[in-house]
């Protein structure tokens, strides 16, 4: 199975609308493991890491967001090693 780990920021109306908790829900539906938190700059930060396909849907989704987000910008690094995770959590 191809495994990929992303981090991602996502900039715009993201907090405050339920991003964290939809992002927590699609990420269960997934399969895909990590955490998502807000950040002191009103962007969200998320690790994303599983199933290569998985995670790309996700990454897709985090450009979209909840209904009530306005996404501006998503940034993403793919990273070679990530911290161990074995759920997805809102930080």
């Amino acid at each position: 199975m191809n495994q990929l780990a992303l981090q991602v920021w996502v900039s715009g109306r993201v907090q405050g609308v339920w991003f964290r908790h939809s992002t927590l829900q699609q990420a269960e539906f997934l399969g895909v493991k990590g955490w998502v938190r807000n950040l002191d700059d009103g962007r969200v930060e998320a690790l994303l890491q599983g199933e290569a396909n998985a995670v790309r849907q996700l990454e897709t989704w985090l450009s979209l967001g909840p209904e009530l987000a306005k996404v501006a910008d998503v940034e993403v690094v793919v990273l070679e090693t990530s911290e161990a995770v074995d759920s997805f959590e809102v930080r």
